[in-house]
């Protein structure tokens, strides 16, 4: 095999490894959205999920889970779920663009 139709064939393993790595990624997207159903995602707002998934995604899980159960063991009330008419406002920011902006009912 030459050197040309070695890279070739390389090229060709590459490109059918993307197609099947994309086929998992959204298999396992499609299954982790379905096991959301089965959550009360309705007490978050669509901002507060998307900012819990981003932030514990980023931090990895581990970490995430092992921060929210220090919040839960610390004392730290549930927050109650809101009436779907209530708005909420933001406080203000005192900097930064990160999703732990505290919110005020």
């Amino acid at each position: 095999m030459t050197e040309r139709e070695r890279l070739a064939k390389i090229e060709a393993d590459q490109q059918n490894l993307a197609r099947e790595a994309e086929t998992v990624r959204r298999g396992l997207r499609t299954h982790y959205g379905k096991l959301a159903t089965e959550l009360p995602v309705e007490r978050l707002s669509e901002r507060e999920f998307r900012d819990v998934l981003g932030q514990a995604i980023r931090v990895g899980g581990g970490v995430a889970v092992a921060a929210l159960k220090g919040l839960s063991t610390s004392g730290v009330q549930a927050e109650s779920s809101p009436a779907p008419s209530r708005k909420r406002g933001t406080l203000a920011s005192s900097g930064g663009d990160d999703a732990s902006k505290a919110v005020q009912p």
